[in-house]
């Protein structure tokens, strides 16, 4: 029993070292794609950015779908294949829609219209959705603390989007709310669905496979979509040089690496867990947004951001209570086990 728990507190660990490692990729993603997009507008070409967000979405999954097939392209066998159940191909095209087109898409959308730190800021919206989904949806066990964190976390989201004068605004009954914010909101949903279903379906399913359907199906769709939306010129320069070079390691580190850092931490903790840590998002992406693109933050920001900070700081209470418990439980347990030891045959 001990040994088992030892086990599960390494595996935890570990898994816990790889969300950390992703939030860090995710939480500078924001600042590093709007500095890019600010690169491309210094080298236009033909009076357009190479460097556009929907470029930057599109050929930046093509990018991390390369790297993908060359690291992981071995698991795409019949073998692999074989044992995907009709059931996991749906939860596959539900998340790859969720996760690789739509969330990215509002994202990169509201990064056009809405300063770096309010998107980061609403997409803080997500751990505690994710954190009520996995308690309805997976019967996690879920402190109070973890609970009185999230919740707190989600009062710091709503001060930053009604008390942030954004412009252009919408109307929602008796408050205004901008329509960058709005779409960051919509996104964080969709990116809490998307990782409910993918740990209660898809947790079994290979790397490779997961990462490399999600992928390719996402960024198909969206290029789709905008060529509906925004008409076929709006891709001429995907062949740039100048865009692929910059797409190459912007595809490698912040798909790639960020995607598989976040996969693999994920099955190896609970939700809850990957929930909490993803809350430090917001600290990372208004650091990285101050030194990467000089954009302090708001008075807004910092209320709803020191909220969101309070309700991190009570969701590790939870974290590190449930693991002194661990912790006492097991040294319990071995403590039992040398008496036992020394009182030899206990008849039976």
């Amino acid at each position: 029993m001990n040994l088992e728990e030892s086990q599960r507190s390494r595996k935890k660990n570990s898994g816990q070292l790889y969300l950390w490692l992703a939030v860090l990729i995710f939480g500078a993603s924001s600042a590093v794609t709007r500095k890019l997009t600010e690169i491309g507008a210094q080298h236009f070409i033909e009076g357009q950015n190479p460097i556009s967000l929907c470029n930057v979405l599109f050929v930046g999954n093509l990018c991390a779908l390369l790297v993908l097939i060359t690291f992981y392209g071995r698991q795409w066998n019949l073998e692999n294949l074989g044992r995907i159940s009709q059931r996991d191909w749906i939860s596959l095209t539900v998340v790859a829609l969720l996760a690789g087109a739509i969330a990215p898409a509002l994202i990169f959308q509201a990064l056009a219209i809405t300063p770096v730190n309010d998107v980061v800021l609403v997409g803080r919206l997500e751990p505690p959705l994710t954190l009520a989904f996995s308690i309805w949806f997976l019967q996690e066990r879920v402190s109070r603390w973890e609970t009185m964190g999230a919740i707190v976390a989600l009062v710091g989201v709503s001060l930053t989007i009604f008390l942030q004068p954004a412009a252009p605004t919408l109307q929602m009954g008796i408050a205004r709310i901008g329509i960058g914010e709005l779409l960051a909101a919509i996104s964080a949903i969709a990116l809490a669905i998307s990782t409910i279903v993918a740990k209660k379906q898809l947790s079994q399913l290979p790397l490779g496979i997961y990462g490399i359907l999600r992928t390719a199906l996402g960024t198909l769709v969206f290029f789709f979509a905008a060529l509906v939306i925004y008409g076929s010129d709006h891709f001429r320069d995907i062949f740039s040089p100048f865009l692929w070079k910059w797409m190459l390691v912007y595809g490698a580190v912040i798909v790639v690496l960020g995607q598989s850092f976040w996969n693999r931490g994920l099955r190896a903790s609970m939700v809850s867990t990957a929930s909490i840590i993803s809350s430090s998002t917001p600290i990372i992406g208004v650091l990285a947004a101050y030194w990467i693109l000089h954009e302090a933050p708001t008075q807004a920001q910092y209320i709803g951001g020191s909220v969101i900070l309070i309700g991190l700081l009570l969701s590790q209470i939870g974290t590190y209570q449930a693991q002194m418990s661990l912790n006492h439980r097991c040294v319990r347990q071995i403590e039992q086990m040398k008496i036992e030891a020394g009182m030899g045959f206990k008849g039976g």
